[in-house]
């Protein structure tokens, strides 16, 4: 009996964040340094589903499976296709085994305004339609609906594998649990408009009622949080994030004293008057980054 390696990344953002084929060899390299031997993709892996392809298929050169599941930075690129995109990588309210008694279950998700603090739905789609990304993204139903679909197809698969006595491990994209949720005060309260579209209550009730539920790993907050152990699971979220909210980004600026006091809001501006350092520096400290947003689960295998 041999130890498997699973790992979960989210956000990687390939083309927001400019990554290219030297840094996702530095990407692999962690992998295999950590031993991953199946690395899954929870989401906004790319704007461009090509794009994604392309990341999957540079990974598995190095000799490791890899599975993804869509974001809703994919999503405008496959109308018609989110839930069913034909590639053998895909994964969505589906599973593959691991081994005899543990199953990796994907899906991508998605939201039903439960963590916004509107609570008319209207005013909710009105705020998604001006604002956010997803109003690029045509689907057959609206938000609270298609949530409830899709969670009704989830159960079926969690009833399932409840009965064959599965222990599960779950990648998504959006947040299933309140806990993860960040609701800001003033001056930043505008914010708390945005909060209805990262996920859904609904998703983290539905998992309460299972105890097979090992693991739920997610991202889309572009914030990390430590682990916590809800109802007898365990839940992480750690994504990967655009650049400008990396930990080596900040170590960057604040090493280089480039800000007297960290603030968010310039940071986009400093990094630009300052590319081509900090260009060398994310070289030099990428692998940092990329450890920091794994979550990794060790299961024992037959080879």
């Amino acid at each position: 009996m041999t130890t498997s390696r699973l790992a979960i990344l989210s956000d990687l953002h390939m083309d927001i964040n400019q990554l290219d084929e030297v840094d996702l060899t530095v990407l692999a390299d962690v992998l295999q340094e950590s031993g991953v031997t199946h690395l899954h993709l929870a989401g906004d892996t790319a704007n461009k589903v090509q794009k994604v392809l392309q990341t999957v298929a540079f990974i598995e050169q190095n000799g490791i499976t890899v599975t993804f599941n869509f974001g809703n930075h994919e999503m405008p690129d496959v109308a018609g296709q989110i839930e069913d995109y034909p590639d053998r990588h895909f994964l969505n309210l589906d599973y593959q085994n691991l081994n005899d008694k543990l199953v990796l279950l994907a899906f991508n998700g998605w939201y039903d305004y439960s963590f916004s603090v509107e609570k008319d739905p209207v005013k909710n789609s009105a705020t998604k339609n001006l604002y956010w990304y997803d109003r690029f993204i045509r689907r057959e139903a609206d938000d609270p609906t298609l949530n409830r679909e899709i969670l009704r197809k989830l159960k079926l698969v969690l009833d399932d594998l409840a009965q064959q006595q599965k222990e599960v491990i779950i990648a998504t994209h959006f947040v299933p649990k309140k806990e993860f949720i960040v609701y800001q005060q003033k001056p930043y309260e505008l914010w708390n408009s945005f909060n209805g579209f990262l996920g859904s209550e609904a998703t983290g009730e539905l998992f309460d009622q299972y105890s097979n539920l090992e693991l739920v790993v997610f991202g889309h907050t572009h914030r990390r949080f430590p682990q916590q152990e809800i109802n007898g699971t365990l839940y992480s979220c750690q994504p990967f994030g655009y650049y400008f909210e990396w930990q080596i980004t900040r170590q960057f600026v604040m090493k280089n004293n480039l800000m007297p006091e960290f603030n968010p809001m310039k940071l986009r501006k400093i990094l630009k008057d300052n590319q081509t350092e900090f260009t060398r520096y994310r070289r030099l400290h990428l692998k940092e980054e990329f450890r920091r947003a794994l979550t990794l689960w060790d299961y024992p295998t037959n080879k």
